[in-house]
């Protein structure tokens, strides 16, 4: 920052840790409050900016219905792949954790009035970055799971 204006010291935006910033949500010149950046589409508040660590990995949380969990196979037994949509790539997952609180269910509309009427346990997994297909924080996969046949 220059001496010839501190003051500008006030409306700089730095980050704590070390990371990726994988989206700024907010335009020069626009109101930014304490409580993030307006967006017109979702009419609430987001964060300014979003961050990610620089990480060899990549994590995938796939929800769980309610009625299929208790044909969940423990962690051991579980088998998992994740299919890329449009791509023909099939990459293997290694289990992480259970999120042990079932939520309900998260709509893709955004909107705020949506009905819920299933709730769903989350299951995080991960995944080494694949060099012959791009994948991107926030994209949609599918993942298929299953117990692991006869070891």
């Amino acid at each position: 920052m220059s001496p010839a204006a501190p003051w500008l010291d006030k409306y700089t935006i730095r980050a704590p840790v070390d990371g990726v910033v994988i989206a700024v949500n907010a335009a020069a010149g626009s109101f930014i409050s304490t409580q993030g950046a307006y967006g017109t589409y979702t009419e609430g508040f987001g964060p300014v900016i979003v961050m990610a660590q620089s990480d060899p990995y990549f994590q995938v949380r796939c929800y769980i219905d309610e009625i299929l969990i208790p044909k969940l196979p423990p962690p051991a037994q579980m088998n998992a792949r994740m299919f890329v949509r449009g791509t023909e790539t099939s990459i293997p997952l290694e289990f992480v954790r259970v999120q042990p609180y079932v939520t309900p269910k998260i709509e893709l509309s955004n909107q705020r009035n949506e009905r819920v009427d299933v709730r769903v346990l989350p299951v995080v997994f991960r995944f080494a970055t694949p060099n012959e297909t791009h994948v991107y924080p926030g994209q949609l996969v599918d993942v298929y799971l299953e117990a692991k046949s006869g070891e």
